[in-house]
């Protein structure tokens, strides 16, 4: 077959880019999401469904930490942008509130109903009222971090190079990112996106200057893809060439959907390099 990107056929490209041909049994790594926000939702004090914006997904959960001036995490997860919820990402909640920072999963809309451009905008309008209300929730707006995975980390990083959003946010974690969308537009992830080579290119990091992201962890687990591991190391250099701080690390053992689970677990290798983080 001929190549569609690289040096990848279709067959070949479409299953680059699909993390679950890593693992056993898909539904049961998806699972462990649920099982861990339902915990979470039942253990803890959480203000739900808070609104950010008019679109309908616009909403958030923040889990309060004790004491006035915590730091926040907020999470923001992947499924390819067209998958997963809000409350699907509250599993690490628990692990973060138990050391005093407090803890918000942001919602947006998902693909075919949303274009990728809508859902870019609303989590930058989900960040933005973090930072903006970080008072009144209690917590210190200079100690806010942010974090996400897959789809996730790449709406992170497009929510950072908001000139009015990364100046302001100490940090950020992007788990098995996708930074560049030339491939995903060739690949069978495009056909609920409908991404042309024009959308593609203004939603990819990669192609846009990066010196005002903050520090970033960039991470990925043991058993990803190799194409995952170039688009890792590929961002992961044009931040650091732009003057960013980045550390970036690949998890021994791990996998696309695990990883996720040790971000609040200090015990773990990734959740020990979060907690690492500055004013963590």
């Amino acid at each position: 077959m001929a190549a569609v990107y690289r040096e990848f056929d279709q067959a070949e490209l479409d299953r680059e880019y699909s993390p679950s041909s890593k693992v056993a049994d898909l539904a049961a790594e998806l699972a462990a999401y649920t099982r861990g926000s339902e915990a979470a939702y039942a253990a803890l004090p959480v203000r739900r469904d808070l609104r950010f914006g008019e679109d309908a997904p616009e909403l958030l959960d923040f889990f309060p930490a004790e004491g006035p001036g915590a730091p926040l995490h907020v999470f923001v997860h992947g499924g390819y942008w067209q998958e997963l919820d809000k409350t699907d990402s509250a599993f690490a909640a628990p692990d973060f509130t138990a050391r005093g920072t407090a803890f918000a999963a942001i919602g947006y809309g998902l693909a075919p109903d949303w274009t990728l451009d809508r859902i870019v905008d609303q989590v930058r309008r989900g960040v933005r009222w973090l930072l903006d209300h970080a008072e009144e929730l209690g917590v210190d707006p200079a100690r806010i971090r942010l974090s996400g995975s897959s789809a996730g980390a790449h709406l992170v990083a497009m929510a950072l190079l908001d000139p009015a959003i990364g100046p302001r946010v100490a940090g950020a974690v992007l788990l098995s990112g996708i930074y560049d969308l030339e491939p995903i537009a060739l690949s069978y992830v495009n056909e609920p996106l409908g991404l042309d080579a024009a959308a593609a290119r203004r939603s990819s990091p990669l192609h846009l200057p990066l010196a005002s992201l903050p520090p970033l962890l960039i991470a990925l687990g043991e058993h990803e893809t190799a194409e995952f591991g170039r688009q890792q190391r590929e961002f992961a250099d044009a931040a650091r060439a732009a003057g960013v701080p980045v550390r970036e690390i690949v998890v021994d053992g791990r996998n696309h959907f695990d990883l996720p689970l040790d971000l609040g677990r200090p015990e773990t290798v990734l959740g020990a390099e979060v907690a690492a983080l500055p004013g963590a």
